[in-house]
């Protein structure tokens, strides 16, 4: 087990720039055994570059661009890559994937798509094709490039869940995209009944913050109670007995600060958390990217019933936009 220092995401590599050039043939989003070397779904695979962010692999790239080219959209040709995912792990994976297109001209960003790749066994390489539908109308007056700007994996067995078919421990667990103020993150944990009995649960998840690799961090603290980091998160006060019926939620906070005082060790940054609702339960990954600077300090708030949503409201919740950690 160790202390992992790594970068954030906004400062990972812009690697494997392609410029977007021949037309592609194969349907938007199949995905295939396919090595990457036999790709054809969007342009020639002639490119010269590759595109790769690992999950800790010591391999070989897991996430490379293949192909790029341009298809036809609405009746407009639109640009468009293809890559290929290689599980290089010794269990089935899910990853996410963030790539982004930009002006080869001047560098604006033109989208930012993120693809969801389930359940790609070990060894086994998928490859998608990815067409934005919502591109700046610089994408039609010149050149585009695409590159890959994070991956993210989390084993299929540790899989959060907000949508679809229950799990079969009746309860989803994820984790929603959190605010950011002033050096303060929040990002709230939410649970789910979904199954057709009563769920009991007290305290406080545990959770633990691991690296790319999947790795616990050591050095890091993790406290009871959002309050041990700041006061007003709403991931404060003491743990309650709660049952929730089917279909009712209860929420947790995690807070930190990333603030940097000039250590020798450097900031600790990881982008994944292994959380356990309760003693005896599965777990489950989820992806709040600490960013946790020289604190080495995360406080993790009790279980709270949440409040019942409001027709067109949001989900009440600490933390801020709600985000699908499954992809669905």
């Amino acid at each position: 087990m160790r202390r992992t220092l790594l970068p954030t995401a906004a400062f990972l590599p812009a690697i494997g720039l392609l410029l977007l050039t021949a037309c592609g043939t194969e349907r938007q989003g199949t995905a295939t055994g396919a090595s990457p070397s036999a790709a054809q779904d969007c342009g020639d695979g002639t490119g010269t570059g590759t595109a790769g962010a690992g999950t800790g692999s010591p391999d070989g790239e897991e996430v490379v661009i293949v192909g790029t080219g341009t298809k036809p959209f609405a009746g407009r040709a639109r640009p468009c890559a293809t890559y290929s995912v290689t599980n290089r792990g010794t269990e089935p994976l899910t990853y996410t994937v963030t790539l982004q297109f930009l002006s080869a001209e001047t560098g604006t960003g033109l989208a930012m798509p993120q693809e969801t790749v389930r359940d790609v066994a070990p060894g086994r390489t998928v490859r998608r094709t990815v067409v934005p539908d919502d591109i700046h109308p610089d994408a039609e007056t010149g050149q585009v490039r695409a590159k890959v700007l994070t991956v993210r994996s989390v084993p299929v067995a540790e899989e959060p869940s907000r949508g679809g078919t229950c799990p079969p421990t009746g309860v989803r667990v994820y984790a929603d995209d959190g605010d950011a103020a002033m050096g303060l993150r929040v990002v709230g944990l939410h649970l789910e009944n979904c199954g057709t009995r009563p769920y009991r649960i007290e305290g406080h998840p545990r959770v633990e913050v691991l690296d790319e690799a999947h790795d616990r961090v050591d050095g890091v603290a993790v406290l009871k109670g959002g309050d041990a980091i700041a006061s007003g998160t709403g991931a404060d006060g003491a743990p309650e007995r709660l049952v929730l019926a089917p279909g009712e939620r209860a929420q947790a906070g995690l807070v930190w600060r990333n603030t940097v005082d000039g250590v020798t060790d450097g900031p600790v940054n990881a982008p994944y958390a292994r959380v356990w609702a309760q003693p005896g339960a599965a777990p489950v990954m989820v992806t709040p990217e600490f960013d946790l600077g020289t604190t080495g300090r995360l406080g993790v708030g009790p279980w709270k019933k949440a409040r019942k949503e409001q027709k067109g409201a949001g989900e009440a919740r600490p933390g801020g936009r709600q985000r699908d950690d499954s992809g669905t």
